[in-house]
């Protein structure tokens, strides 16, 4: 029999790992012992955490970082080839979405490899969610461009979609450019645009809020280095 790929979310922040995932995760982790994540401590703290009475050195830990060899890469499904369930761990949150692992996903379905995804946290949907915007009609847009220009620009393209097609456009930022890209929003979007912040989704510390930009030319919320998603509709 050939074993199944599971999906296994992660914790957004440092928060217990039940309390924002079912008890099914947990079920699966106690019993797959080969992993592909992309950073092996942070994986293994987070097993323990889930499951602290798992052996950490029967683990099998693949990884899949920016400096895996596309050539290795091609044999870390090898083991559900033989059997053996394999479990896919994103960094934080869902495996495959604005995540490095949506090659291991296509790999398994041309071995014909059964993907199983599991419940748990997406701050790209949980923030969606709680924007109060139009979540019939989206767009995750990842990263806008670094340069300054390029930027402002994409900020305006994007305002001008989400008009014509009545669709919201979620972007992220890296945490400590978060309020630059907060200026740079403020400066750039008309007065009359709404504009979401979620910032540590599932943390303590989470905050969400949706005002125009006029509204939050009065608003100065502290987002350095807090993980972010930015959401605009005209």
């Amino acid at each position: 029999m050939i074993g199944k790929l599971y999906l296994i979310p992660t914790t957004l922040g440092d928060t217990e790992p039940l309390e924002v995932m079912p008890i099914s995760v947990k079920k699966v982790v106690e019993q797959v012992d080969f992993y592909i994540v992309e950073n092996e401590k942070s994986a293994r703290r987070f097993i323990k955490k889930i499951s602290p009475k798992k052996s950490q050195p029967s683990l099998t830990i693949m990884l899949l970082d920016k400096y895996a060899d596309e050539l290795e890469i091609r044999s870390y499904l090898d083991a559900c080839l033989q059997g053996k369930n394999v479990g896919l761990l994103s960094e934080a949150g869902v495996p495959a979405v604005a995540d490095p692992g949506a090659v291991i996903v296509q790999m398994a379905h041309e071995k014909g490899v059964q993907v199983v995804p599991l419940v748990g946290p997406s701050s790209i949907l949980m923030a969606m969610m709680s924007s109060g915007m139009n979540g019939q009609n989206f767009a995750f847009n990842g990263y806008l461009p670094i340069d300054k220009g390029e930027r402002k620009r994409a900020i305006k393209d994007l305002e001008r979609l989400s008009k014509d097609k009545n669709q919201s456009q979620l972007f992220i930022e890296t945490p400590y450019r978060n309020e630059k890209m907060f200026a740079e929003l403020k400066a750039s979007l008309t007065p009359t645009t709404r504009l979401c912040i979620a910032a540590d989704i599932t943390l303590p510390t989470e905050y969400i809020k949706t005002y125009t930009v006029k509204e939050w030319k009065q608003q100065q919320p502290d987002l350095h280095k807090r993980p972010a998603i930015f959401i605009i509709q005209k």
